[in-house]
């Protein structure tokens, strides 16, 4: 996994690449939490992200939670796979996400 960021203003975008799973994820959440002060909405590319484990939902529960008392969190250029993913454990019903090109 390969997680690169940008700040601009209030709004934090970080880019995922690789699998979201037991391994990975609580470097992800690590690295995303770390970097969310003074961020009111978290953009999360999923371009390259090929794979979300229960470890990886987890962690995007997590940062859903804390971003919903600010402008939010959205998730873009999701995959159908990890969009199915989603649909299939209801995700898709928390998550604010679209789908890639």
């Amino acid at each position: 996994m390969n997680i690169k960021k940008k700040k601009d203003s209030s709004t934090l975008t970080v880019s995922i690449s690789g699998r979201i799973d037991t391994a990975t994820a609580p470097e992800a959440d690590a690295y995303i939490s770390e970097n969310l002060d003074g961020i009111t909405k978290l953009i999360l590319d999923f371009a390259e992200v090929n794979y979300v484990s229960s470890a990886g939902l987890r962690v995007l529960l997590s940062l859903h939670k804390k971003m919903m008392a600010k402008d939010g969190m959205k998730l873009v250029n999701v995959n159908e796979t990890v969009g199915d993913v989603f649909e299939v454990t209801g995700f898709d019903e928390i998550l604010d996400y679209e789908t890639g090109a």
